[in-house]
């Protein structure tokens, strides 16, 4: 983009509609609908707003075309009730909601510039726990589709058992054990996200095959036994020496010869590209005491330290789409000889 007075305003001037649509689904005003045309009284009675507010923000929703609005009545038109409403087809409600909290914190940018501390953080009218819920919900939104297409990419990528570190819901578990079905898995995350991976894995068929493990991978050791573990949007939240003692962790948690594979931001060496990747580092400055999107050779760097070698870049993508893979390190036959017990001869 050629940047002049007229672009830069353009830009600035998009938190508007930004705006509009976060509240809405932080209302979560398209289920308030239910299919039904509603007046303006009735839907401020449903999302329990002021009525003036509320009319306000049907107009201006109207006027984007996310309603429609006949007489004094407004109506949720099919397309949009797909995307934004919790059941629609292809709904992206969740990923809104979490756009909407993150929004709440880049609007403090200029004093995390100032200060280098993170935001604070702005519950929605929600709440706290219904905020972390839409996270949840919001990477399964993003990861849905995504996962089948970056997981057939990497193939073959043989495995037995499968180690999902942070696996949320299951989204990425369920891909990897749709393109091996011989394999099983551990799922570990915190105590309140393994009932929602418990009832996603119940849909999908594959609960038999997974074991839940709650934990926080920041404090505790990982479960044992995996030849394989993934590692997906989580190196982007810490700094580089928190993900050294995460790889660390890993690296006991596998089997000799094991993989991890790293889902994640891979930024060129000027940090300039991908375009993503940089803006997406201003999120984490604004979320997180230290995390960011880092190069290749840093996250090789970081590998080597924790004790896996062989790091590649499986799969380049634009935004968390790339794919760094290394093995567990073999000690050395020299190491292993230094470290055996002395006999009398």
């Amino acid at each position: 983009m050629r940047w002049n007075a007229d672009t830069a305003l353009a830009a600035a001037r998009g938190y508007r509609e930004a705006c509009v649509i976060a509240a809405a689904a932080d209302l979560e005003l398209f289920d308030a609908f239910a299919g039904k045309r509603l007046t303006q009284a009735q839907a401020a009675r449903r999302v329990r707003g002021d009525r003036r507010a509320v009319g306000v923000l049907l107009d201006a929703l109207a006027a984007l075309g996310l309603l429609g609005k006949s007489g004094r009545r407004y109506f949720v038109p099919q397309g949009v009730a797909s995307a934004l409403t919790e059941g629609g087809g292809r709904s992206v409600l969740a990923m809104c909601q979490h756009h909407a909290n993150c929004m709440r914190r880049w609007a403090q940018l200029a004093r995390c510039v100032r200060t280098g501390r993170p935001s604070a953080r702005v519950p929605s009218v929600r709440g706290g726990q219904r905020d972390h819920a839409a996270f949840i919900g919001g990477m399964h939104n993003l990861s849905s589709s995504l996962s089948r297409v970056i997981v057939a990419d990497l193939q073959p990528l043989r495995f037995t058992h499968l180690l999902d570190v942070g696996g949320a819901s299951g989204t990425w578990t369920i891909a990897f054990l749709e393109a091996n079905p011989s394999a099983t898995a551990t799922l570990f995350d915190l105590p309140r996200v393994i009932p929602i991976a418990r009832r996603r894995l119940a849909k999908s068929g594959w609960a038999g095959s997974v074991r839940l493990v709650p934990g926080d991978f920041c404090r505790d050791e990982l479960p044992k036994g995996a030849d394989l573990a993934w590692v997906s949007a989580i190196a982007h939240q810490n700094s580089r020496a928190q993900n050294r003692e995460l790889f660390r962790k890993i690296c006991r948690a596998l089997e000799p010869g094991g993989r991890i594979a790293i889902r994640d931001v891979v930024m060129s060496e000027s940090r300039t590209r991908p375009v993503s990747g940089a803006l997406f580092a201003v999120n984490m400055l604004v979320s997180t005491a230290g995390g960011g999107t880092f190069t290749f050779r840093e996250i090789a760097q970081d590998l080597r330290a924790a004790g896996f070698a062989g790091a590649r870049l499986a799969r380049r993508g634009e935004g968390n789409e790339s794919v760094v893979v290394a093995r567990r390190r073999q000690p050395s036959r020299r190491r292993i000889r230094r470290n055996m017990p002395s006999f009398p001869r």
